[in-house]
């Protein structure tokens, strides 16, 4: 289904808008370490993930990421071959500045956390951003009406990834998310895989989509901010 916020940012938002960023080198963390961060500090209820790529290796460059804000706002996340750069693009008469004055501070911070941190918990959170990630693009799928077989697959992702991580899979209001993730996966198995995902149905995913995406995000700030 053709993404309509990705084309008018690749050929207007991209080119014509105003914006600030910030630049921020990997160490001592790899690309991919600091991209999951920046990706899920970036992140919220009020932010929809428009596009994501990842790089072919955890250690280079070109990983990619594109938010859309419920403020009309635009954000980049793209790594590089020495450094992460986030753009906030904004229209007129409007700014970029919680950027630079919040979440940059805050990714630096986490940066420093999260390098001290042992390796279990590293891949616990790491494990949870995947988590985070794969609910933003099941939402993505559902916005833009895709094939059913994409959002089965991602909601599937998304209970697998979370399934083998103790620190979610032991946290208070698991059981619900695993359930509910379960109880969806059933639903759109039942439809035509390569139809788009009904209409009559996008509400009740997207609202329970946003429930476990609000948990998800605030088990992993209470994690990397201690």
């Amino acid at each position: 289904m053709e993404n309509l916020l990705l084309n008018q940012f690749n050929n207007v938002i991209s080119i014509q808008w105003p914006y600030n960023e910030f630049e921020e080198p990997y160490h001592p963390l790899t690309p991919r370490e600091l991209f999951e961060l920046a990706y899920h500090t970036c992140n919220s209820i009020g932010m929809r993930n428009i596009m994501i790529k990842l790089s072919q290796s955890e250690t280079t460059g070109g990983s990619q990421a594109i938010f859309y804000s419920n403020t009309k706002k635009f954000l980049s996340i793209e790594t590089f071959d020495d450094c992460l750069r986030a753009r906030k693009y904004f229209p007129e008469g409007s700014s970029g500045d919680k950027l630079i004055n919040d979440i940059y501070p805050k990714l630096k911070r986490r940066k420093e956390l999260f390098a001290i941190k042992n390796i279990e918990l590293k891949l616990a959170l790491l494990k949870t951003i995947l988590v985070e990630r794969k609910l933003d693009e099941c939402a993505n799928y559902v916005m833009l009406k895709d094939i059913n077989r994409k959002v089965y697959f991602s909601i599937g992702d998304a209970r697998e990834s979370a399934a083998v991580v103790p620190m979610f899979m032991e946290a208070e209001g698991s059981s619900l998310v695993q359930l509910a993730l379960n109880k969806w996966m059933t639903i759109v198995q039942t439809f035509d895989h390569e139809k788009p995902f009904p209409e009559n149905y996008v509400a009740g995913l997207l609202k329970n989509l946003m429930q476990i995406k609000k948990w998800v995000l605030n088990l992993l700030t209470t994690n990397l901010d201690k």
